[in-house]
């Protein structure tokens, strides 16, 4: 049994039904919706100094060295190569390919015109990794209307660094009402070939000279490589995605291949279900009441792993006693008092103590005891869940859910190795 359908409960159960293992999944997918669509492996370094780290598996094993708690090193750098390959694999068979450097962080544009490092990026956004690398003549195009996106600012950020940049703005003729435009409605809107044509019509006119052009991530929400190649075909030019603003279509793309293909592996899903109670029973195996808003199957496993993330997964639950975890009181390791869980300021490099709470396991990622003993030999824990690491500020997200999902897995393998019948 699979709690949890964030990255790393979505990871978990596809290694699972790669390896056959029978698999329940149960969680809520609505916060994929909120994913950048980029897939973070190791970007920024651990700890009190902040160093941007070009090379993450470099950066890596000098994490192993330093931080010996931190989750990534119950696995090694060809596990995780494995795990990124396996979920890359699984969405480019979706409709939906990634792209990115073997042994490097790629580079590309933010909706605010920063640049970020990051390790996967969606074929849609490919393109302008290579554009921002060779500072090539490039026109960023915004939509009126569509808020959070906005050319001007993102080529006014830029433009120092990058000279042959320029911003436009264009309407859609198919979307002439008045008031804010909504990115999935233009992006479903662009599944049709007319609109496509539409687009590159308002395009055209503002080219000029430039050899690529950026728009945000609208282009359509599957089969989004089709849907940008005909873009290209009608411009003669190179054309790639930018991110936008959370909620964003490059999360409801996921969300959509999580949710159509999944199944399809042999995964019995309960998607937008809870678990609303659970217990262990005396012969070791666990039984699981989920549902909706109240509970609706009973669900007996023999092994339960807990994907179910921090506060916003409500994982953890902050209250005045503490930091609890929310399922089965496991262990929390947290700061000694609230007043520790943060520092005075909000952007404090040092970052905050509360960010690297969460449970503790032991190298075949079992949440443990205070006494360092399994809470169950049964009971696993991947994900942002984990003590020791804090994803956000490493930028880390999804390297964090992936690696430990496969490590959780691969460790439930060998227990049915080693005990067949259960």
């Amino acid at each position: 049994m699979v709690i949890g359908a964030g990255m790393a409960g979505m990871a978990a159960a596809l290694f699972a039904s790669r390896r056959g293992i029978p698999t329940v999944q149960a969680g809520l997918t609505g916060e994929t919706l909120y994913a950048s669509g980029l897939f973070d492996l190791y970007g920024v370094s651990h700890g009190s100094s902040r160093v941007l780290i070009d090379n993450p598996w470099q950066g890596l094993q000098m994490l192993r060295q330093d931080y010996p708690n931190h989750p990534f090193c119950r696995v090694s750098n060809a596990q995780i190569r494995s795990a990124m390959d396996l979920l890359t694999g699984f969405l480019e068979a979706a409709g939906y390919p990634y792209q990115g450097y073997p042994d490097k962080n790629a580079r590309l544009i933010t909706p605010v015109g920063t640049i970020k490092r990051t390790f996967r990026v969606p074929e849609t956004m490919w393109t302008g990794v290579l554009a921002l690398a060779a500072k090539a003549p490039c026109l960023i195009v915004d939509i009126r209307g569509l808020r959070g996106f906005s050319a001007t600012q993102i080529v006014s950020t830029l433009k120092p660094s990058w000279p042959d940049l320029k911003a436009a703005s264009i309407d859609l003729p198919w979307e002439n009402r008045l008031g804010p435009k909504y990115a999935e409605q233009i992006a479903r809107g662009l599944q049709a070939e007319d609109a496509r044509r539409k687009l590159a019509d308002a395009i055209r006119p503002q080219l000029g000279l430039a050899e690529y052009v950026g728009l945000p991530a609208i282009l359509g929400i599957h089969d989004t490589e089709t849907v940008r190649k005909d873009i290209v075909k009608m411009l003669g030019v190179s054309v790639f995605e930018i991110p936008t603003m959370p909620p964003a279509i490059s999360g409801v793309r996921l969300k959509a291949a999580f949710d159509m293909h999944m199944p399809g592996l042999g995964v019995n899903a309960f998607y937008h279900h809870t678990v609303h109670t659970i217990h262990r029973r005396r012969d070791g195996r666990f039984v699981l009441e989920i549902g909706r808003t109240k509970p609706e199957t009973t669900v007996m496993a023999d092994r339960v792993l807990l994907a179910t993330g921090r506060f916003l997964g409500k994982g953890l639950v902050a209250e005045r006693r503490g930091i609890c975890e929310t399922l089965l009181d496991i262990p929390v390791c947290q700061p000694e008092n609230r007043g520790c869980w943060h520092r005075e300021a909000f952007l404090d490099p040092k970052g905050h103590a509360i960010n690297l709470a969460g449970i503790e396991v032991d190298n075949r990622f079992r949440p443990v005891t205070a006494t360092a003993r399994p809470v169950y030999d049964n009971l696993y824990a991947a994900g942002s869940i984990l003590a020791h690491q804090d994803w956000i500020r490493t930028k880390s997200g999804t390297g964090l859910a992936v690696a430990t999902a496969y490590g959780a897995i691969e460790a439930v393998a060998d227990g049915l190795d080693d005990n067949p019948k259960g």
